[in-house]
């Protein structure tokens, strides 16, 4: 934003978002520029949706089952160049209309009122704004954040900075402009983002199947999914490499005596790195004493269930620390002679599509895995020492990869701060757009 300069002229103002304004620049009530849109009964008319992401579109062309009633006759109508905003407002659900058609009735629909020269995509801009969301708040009211509703009432009393129409169309177009770019930069990083983690992928399937020595030698597996696997590496079925699977209980939640004690009690809310080092609860020993909850030892793998099925998905995770767990996660303590527990983890990593693949079934309405096929399913096996050296390989693989994607991540942090300051420095008169 450098090579954009101030206005040369500027007036005060008493506005929470800015002491000043560029010459010919307007503060104004939104009832001095909107009024509110109320015509019912066009139940005929193409449904649209508010969404945060993309402002008012069609409800067709949304990815999701269109959860509108039946009866659409309190259904607002829309005209093109209206503007629009739902009871997310906080939340950047709010936009202008390129469509006739209705929305729901929880939303407000705004028309410009007469003798007011607008631009619908200048207000657009500036609804979205971090400052006008945080305005807006002050006036929202209700129980959920997030969800607290903006009337027209409450909206009408708030002020809107409105710059000459010429001016307007010249913001509107250098925002448009500009965003396509950040647009087309976001999208780019994020598809580096997807290659990156594809890539980190296939090297750990790669390193867990076939090794990490280019000499190898390969023999057949006699596994359907992996057709030959190095010479010196063995095949065991999963229930032969483990000491045991123990599964969690719930200790009973109104003895207030078994809870606020210091032995970690894991649940999958607990599942969100990769070892398990504390927990949000934490049992007594009592509990532990007198219910049939079992201390799992540290370097486990811990495993998210559903009703004794594994979830269609295995976030598998190492405990740092002995631990309990509730009902919904299993422990699988690998046998030492076969696996290190680090390495077995990444295995599971590795090959989780294939275990899916080969062990997923349908349970009610949820594909999940078997605890029967899981046991069964057959794992290839290095050797101790060459699994130590495929976990290097893979940790010094991990973190360059890892550190790209971060630094990718953080430059579409860094450029969605732009866009945010941009837009906001442009419709407060901060900045001047190019001539």
């Amino acid at each position: 934003m450098a090579t954009l300069q101030p206005y040369k002229k500027y007036h005060a103002v008493a506005y929470d978002y800015a002491t000043q304004l560029p010459e010919g620049w307007q503060l104004l009530p939104n009832i001095a520029i909107f009024e509110e849109r109320i015509e019912r009964g066009y139940e005929s008319e193409e449904l649209l949706s508010v969404t945060i992401g993309r402002g008012v579109i069609k409800q067709s062309d949304l990815a999701k089952k269109d959860s509108s009633t039946l009866d659409k006759s309190k259904y607002l109508l829309v005209y093109p160049d209206d503007l629009v905003y739902s009871m997310r407002f906080r939340q950047g659900a709010s936009g202008y209309s390129n469509y006739k058609g209705i929305v729901s009735p929880a939303c407000t629909v705004l028309k410009h009122r007469k003798g007011m020269k607008l631009n619908s995509r200048y207000f657009y801009y500036m609804f979205r704004t971090g400052f006008y969301k945080n305005y807006a708040e002050r006036y929202a009211y209700g129980i959920a954040d997030g969800q607290m509703p903006l009337r027209y009432f409450d909206f009408k009393r708030m002020y809107s900075v409105v710059p000459p129409l010429e001016i307007q169309k010249g913001i509107v177009d250098y925002l448009d402009k500009k965003n396509n770019e950040i647009d087309k930069f976001i999208r780019n990083k994020e598809r580096l983002i997807r290659l990156l983690e594809e890539e980190r992928k296939a090297k750990l399937f790669h390193a867990v199947t076939k090794g990490i020595n280019v000499n190898d030698v390969f023999k057949s597996s006699n596994i359907n999914w992996l057709p030959e696997i190095p010479n010196k590496w063995s095949v065991k079925r999963l229930k032969h490499t483990v000491y045991k699977i123990s599964g969690g209980i719930t200790p009973s939640m109104d003895n207030v005596s078994f809870w606020d004690g210091n032995i970690p009690w894991v649940t999958s809310k607990d599942m969100k790195s990769d070892i398990i080092t504390n927990s949000e609860m934490k049992i007594t020993k009592k509990a532990l004493q007198q219910t049939s909850i079992k201390m799992i030892p540290a370097n486990s793998i811990l495993l998210v269930v559903r009703s004794g099925i594994l979830q269609h998905s295995l976030p598998a995770c190492l405990n740092s620390i002995p631990i309990t767990i509730n009902q919904d996660l299993k422990a699988i303590t690998v046998n030492k002679k076969l696996f290190l527990p680090s390495y077995f983890r990444m295995l599971l990593k590795g090959i989780e599509a294939n275990i899916l693949h080969e062990c997923r079934k349908a349970v009610a309405t949820v594909e999940s895995i078997e605890m029967s096929d899981f046991t069964n399913f057959s794992l290839p096996i290095p050797s101790l020492q060459e699994q130590q050296k495929i976990i290097e390989y893979i940790s010094k693989i991990f973190n360059e990869i890892d550190l790209a994607i971060s630094k990718a991540q953080q430059e579409i942090t860094s450029i969605k701060e732009y866009r945010e300051a941009l837009i906001t420095d442009l419709v407060t008169g901060k900045r001047s757009i190019p001539q």
